[in-house]
């Protein structure tokens, strides 16, 4: 049975309120117009790029994803699709970090970043490489992870032709070797970083937080890495990595092949002023003072000035003894 609702409007009482703004309606009104116009062909909406039109808002949006990042931050340079995107990407920047983990206390910008964040304190990885059966936490480390058993490398840098299974390593890898931006400065002592996972390890030496605790003792260390390699060494928890040589064991894949270098007798670093060569960045980046007068590292309890970090925590353990000061900062090195 058909039942009509006499609401005790005519229709002339509906159009008149369908063209006040504000009103649901109108609102109403103006999707009606825009499925009319999809078929009448006549455009209103036009993209600000190109000048492209389209018949609603809705494929206007679709199609400016072509045109790629938009959204433009003014501290670091990065661009972004939306202007959501950007606003919360400026979080990274600012001292507004609404989300804390309740386990180590540590503040996210988004409360994404929170949840994946959580899962290193559950030890939760929902993401399984179907290959290996190896497990991750994010989906991001598992498409980069896939590369390994497919050996394709699509994301190439435009200014050395250096190849990368995953954009956020070639992003990564333009900001560390083809850029001297540091956008990210401590907030204690003022010192700049060129992302903000280096600035938060910086932070923590201030605060002495140390929030990657460990599961069989009451251990506790400032970065994730320093967990796992307690957890391999005094636990036997995790993989160790081995040179197939030597049989020497490593706790991250890093290391391992920094040691392959070291058998092949392979030198990629080169220093310019008197072309000594190098195995490791590092080790170019420690030998680069001799050149130099510049001494940047300061002893805190006599401020005697040294070239390396390894000398004035050397000179500071020494120094700390005789007056009588703890010898915090070679504990904290």
């Amino acid at each position: 049975m058909l039942c009509i609702l006499y609401t005790g409007r005519t229709r002339s009482d509906v159009r008149s309120e369908a063209d006040k703004p504000g009103s649901s309606l109108y609102a109403v009104k103006g999707f009606v117009n825009d499925h009319k116009l999809s078929h009448t062909g006549h455009e209103l909406h036009s993209c600000t790029h190109c000048k492209e039109s389209f018949p609603n808002q809705l494929k206007l949006r679709r199609h400016m994803n072509v045109h790629g990042n938009q959204y433009k931050c003014d501290d670091c340079g990065k661009c972004l699709r939306s202007s959501l995107g950007l606003t919360l990407h400026r979080r990274i920047h600012s001292a507004e970090k609404p989300f804390e983990c309740t386990v180590c206390s540590k503040r996210f910008n988004t409360s994404g970043n929170l949840v994946r964040h959580s899962r290193l304190h559950s030890g939760e990885k929902l993401y399984k490489c179907h290959e290996c059966d190896k497990a991750f936490s994010r989906s991001g480390s598992l498409r980069a992870h896939m590369s390994v058993h497919t050996g394709d490398k699509p994301y190439k840098c435009s200014l050395c032709d250096k190849s990368f299974s995953h954009s956020n390593h070639l992003q990564m890898h333009k900001r560390y070797k083809h850029s001297d931006k540091r956008p990210y400065d401590c907030r204690f002592c003022g010192k700049r970083f060129k992302s903000g996972v280096n600035l938060q390890f910086h932070v923590y030496i201030h605060i002495d937080a140390k929030p990657y605790s460990c599961s069989h003792c009451s251990d506790c260390f400032r970065q994730l890495c320093h967990l796992r390699a307690h957890l391999l060494k005094s636990h036997n928890e995790g993989t160790w990595f081995t040179c197939h040589i030597c049989q020497k064991k490593f706790t991250q894949s890093g290391n391992l092949k920094t040691h392959l270098l070291r058998h092949v007798s392979v030198k990629p670093y080169i220093c310019s002023e008197c072309q000594k060569d190098f195995f490791t960045e590092a080790e170019l980046r420690r030998h680069m003072p001799m050149h130099s007068d510049v001494k940047n590292f300061c002893c805190g309890s006599c401020g005697n000035y040294f070239k390396h970090k390894e000398s004035v925590v050397s000179h500071f353990k020494r120094c700390s003894v005789k007056l009588g000061f703890v010898s915090v900062f070679a504990r904290q090195d």
